[in-house]
């Protein structure tokens, strides 16, 4: 990694993308960002933003010229309104065909955990027709696969947090005891950055030291808001009708059948070394007082403020 190089990180507004800008420009690196909301751009951020425009691969190259490497968020957690997934993958099509005739010479990308072209779940097959579309472009590239993320302004913990607080009860679906192995995001954009460096094309779990279980994960947070939720199973078909009605309320989208069976088939697991140093218990009950303080629109975040693009 030089000093100096000027590097480009989709959602640098955003979730990740925030974290990873941040690491670089610690570093010493010039940033420019390709966002959809660039309206969210912080007063006086050295972050350069320029529009994630997928219908303009032109002004998408000529965003990224003169970059050395690509860090990309891009994608969408659930089909909302016009897009959907296989959207996503044709648009993150665009912009890796971009980024290489801009002359980018490394991109490291997002992806997940178990990606798989033969997927029954849209998320995972849909990641894995986007490694291809990497792949295809012949530049050097590095994929991460992280599970489930949490610290920063993270949505799921905060989320979980945030009804533990105020429900008197909290269905877990089917007993809970798939396993997750979460990753604090500074371990992730870590990761990230420090592969931006290498010239190797590799692909690598991004996964925590600690393997739980969701039940395990629920009660280290319950724990650390000092919630007296009952945690009760629930049979798992009917936990994505009750978080559709919770939905409703909030007006948002807490979870979908695809990501609960996705969970509870252990899609969110993987066997792989740990990559991030943050034990996930740790740091709950290190930060139970700020955790769920204010619930975490998905819809608001990534949706209502310009429909059509998101970042992880």
């Amino acid at each position: 990694m030089t000093h100096g190089q000027t590097d480009i990180v989709t959602g640098a507004f955003s979730y990740s993308g925030s974290v990873i800008a941040g690491q670089l420009l610690a570093a010493g690196h010039q940033v420019r960002t390709l966002t959809g909301h660039p309206e969210q751009a912080p007063a006086g951020t050295p972050v350069t933003a320029w529009p994630l425009d997928f219908a303009d691969p032109a002004g998408l190259e000529q965003a990224m010229r003169g970059a050395h490497t690509l860090y990309n968020t891009y994608w969408v957690r659930f089909a909302h309104g016009r897009i959907d997934h296989a959207a996503a993958v044709a648009s993150s099509g665009i912009l890796f065909r971009a980024a290489a005739a801009a002359g980018i010479r490394r991109i490291v990308h997002v992806s997940i955990t178990h990606a798989d072209p033969e997927s029954p779940y849209p998320y995972f097959r849909g990641k894995a027709a986007v490694e291809e579309h990497l792949a295809s472009t012949g530049v050097s590239h590095a994929i991460v696969r992280p599970a489930v993320l949490f610290g920063g302004n993270d949505v799921l913990v905060n989320n979980i947090a945030w009804l533990l607080r105020r429900l008197p009860v909290f269905g877990i679906g089917d007993g809970g005891e798939y396993r997750l192995r979460p990753i604090h995001v500074d371990d992730l954009a870590r990761l990230m950055v420090g592969l931006g460096a290498s010239t190797e094309t590799t692909v690598t779990d991004a996964v925590g030291p600690e393997s739980l279980t969701f039940r395990e994960l629920v009660t280290a947070i319950r724990a650390a808001v000092g919630s007296r939720a009952l945690l009760v199973p629930v049979p798992g078909g009917l936990l994505p009708v009750l978080s559709r009605g919770l939905g409703l309320v909030l007006r948002d989208t807490l979870l979908t059948p695809d990501e609960y069976r996705a969970m509870a088939a252990g899609l969110a697991d993987s066997p792989g070394p740990a990559t991030g140093t943050t034990v996930f218990t740790d740091w709950v009950a290190a930060h139970g007082p700020e955790l769920g303080a204010r619930y975490a629109s998905e819809l608001d975040r990534h949706f209502r403020t310009r429909p059509g693009t998101a970042a992880r």
